[in-house]
């Protein structure tokens, strides 16, 4: 049997919404082994919280909280800050207890929830392997219909969770007005999105679409380094819906992975060249190696919807021992935790902060013919982007 104190690998589902600028967000890490801010109250964390309920609820001892390498902590994904996570993973070492989903969420405060978690595939003894037990494969499956009975899926030894997983899913919800033309349209909430202008979008959005080079769309990436190379698989904008008489849509991202604000300049220059601010060229330009001004839209409405685990799962998720990791059993709980609280937040906050409309008031400031000018002057100095600082 496993020694009491031996702890397990395991995954956790976990979403989150960011309730101020300073609570609610993952932090960014540059190093391998991820910390975080201990004692600090102003830019307390999901993770912050989830740590303490991981020790109040025994799952891990007290130090391990203090220095997150002791438990191997790794999470699927970063987010900026005050950026909300519908389908956030992390893999971590804990003791596992009885109940451990409830006791957790427990001791969480309701903006956090744990909806499911994964647990190391191997079996509840280990058998001398020169003495195949008949009874192992039974034990495998009664284990595994406890986990499923607990909520656990079972996961390969030493799980990693930001390592595994392939693909990362992430929406950005904004008021349509966003769309509407300078020169023409109404810029405020009695504005509908047109069924011209959403096809319009879409195709611009379609064109972020395959292998490009988006050192433009982050900081302190230059544009000969391979890691400004990122694959997006597909992107669009929804159908718009109408909540407390303001109108929005949500544009969904899938791609490999993502650089620091790099979907939020996606979509800000999609809404500048929709303005009628920027042309659609800049979209090629902007893959170019010259430096091209990119402005980034507010993070408000930026969500982390899921992860994606397809080769694991390919590998995996059928061989008899382990469950694909695609959480489709926690989906109508994810769809309630975003219609409860993360929806009513980014629109509650766009309402009395109106974050949208006040960065677009910043839009005539941006210079999206710079690179063109300089191409024909080369000696000419292309303007670092206005208010895009990080």
């Amino acid at each position: 049997m496993r020694g009491a104190g031996e702890r397990q690998w395991l995954a956790l589902l976990m979403e989150g919404h960011s309730e101020s600028l300073s609570l609610g967000r993952l932090p960014h890490h540059r190093i391998s082994v991820p910390r975080r801010n201990v004692g600090s109250s102003q830019f307390k964390t999901i993770e912050d919280d989830l740590v303490s309920a991981l020790v109040r609820s025994g799952c891990i001892p007290e130090n391990h909280g203090e220095d997150m390498r002791k438990m191997s902590f790794q999470r699927c994904a970063r987010t900026d800050k005050g950026v909300s996570a519908a389908g956030q993973v992390v893999s971590l070492k804990v003791w596992l207890i009885d109940d451990i989903l409830e006791k957790i969420n427990s001791h969480l405060p309701p903006h956090i929830r744990i909806l499911g978690c994964a647990r190391h595939g191997s079996a509840l003894f280990q058998p001398n392997p020169r003495h195949r037990s008949p009874d192992l494969v039974e034990l495998k499956q009664v284990m595994t219909l406890l986990c499923n009975k607990a909520g656990l899926k079972r996961v390969t030894g030493g799980f990693n969770s930001k390592n595994k997983c392939d693909a990362r899913t992430y929406f950005y919800m904004l008021p349509t007005f966003a769309f509407a033309h300078k020169d023409h349209d109404v810029q405020d909430e009695s504005y509908r999105l047109s069924t011209e202008t959403l096809l319009r979008v879409n195709r611009l959005l379609a064109c972020y679409k395959g292998t490009h080079n988006f050192h433009n769309f982050t900081s302190q990436k230059g544009p000969r380094e391979a890691s400004a190379r990122r694959y997006v698989l597909d992107m669009f904008c929804e159908e718009p819906f109408v909540r407390d008489g303001m109108e929005f849509a949500v544009i969904k991202v899938k791609g490999q992975s993502f650089m620091t604000h790099q979907i939020r300049k996606m979509v800000g220059l999609v809404v500048a060249i929709v303005k009628g601010y920027a042309p659609e060229s800049v979209l090629e330009r902007s893959w170019g190696e010259a430096k091209v001004d990119v402005p980034k839209a507010p993070g408000l409405g930026l969500v982390l919807e899921r992860v994606h685990f397809e080769k694991y799962n390919q590998r995996f998720g059928n061989d008899g021992l382990h469950e694909p990791l695609d959480w489709s059993r926690e989906e109508a709980g994810v769809t309630a935790f975003k219609e409860q609280h993360i929806y009513p937040t980014i629109i509650s906050t766009e309402r009395h902060e109106r974050s949208m409309a006040q960065w677009l008031s910043t839009l005539p400031v941006h210079d999206f013919n710079a690179t063109a000018h300089a191409a024909a002057c080369p000696d000419a100095k292309v303007p670092s982007p206005a208010g895009d600082s990080d």
